[in-house]
């Protein structure tokens, strides 16, 4: 296991769920990114790419293995969604979201540490 490769994992997959955060959630939010719908959607192309990187490292990161890639990616996902959502639309973390934030993040435990 490679905690470098892991970690570069881990970074590009919050990169990308930010930028996607933005794609998908953007346009609802911002008259400014009502106006530059095709710019947001031409974004999916080098979001694809941050995504495939992410995925490399990953794999690469769990010596092969395709499935702890995934829950980091998940993880990663719910954490930027959490907490975008919080800032930008004032959704509160509330007792049910809270736990769901606990249960991705012990997610990322197992994966990373239990052999």
């Amino acid at each position: 296991m490679s905690f470098k490769q892991i970690a570069i994992a881990f970074f590009l997959f919050i990169m990308g769920q930010i930028f996607v955060w933005i794609q998908l959630n953007g346009p609802l939010l911002w008259q400014w990114a009502r106006d530059i719908r095709w710019v947001l959607i031409l974004l999916g192309i080098p979001i694809t790419w941050i995504f495939m990187k992410a995925t490399e490292a990953a794999v690469n990161g769990f010596e092969g293995m395709f499935w702890p890639g995934r829950f980091i990616s998940f993880t990663a996902g719910i954490i930027i969604f959490s907490i975008l959502t919080y800032l930008f639309k004032s959704e509160p973390i509330n007792i049910k979201t809270a736990i769901s934030l606990v249960l991705a993040c012990m997610l990322l435990l197992v994966q990373l540490f239990w052999k």
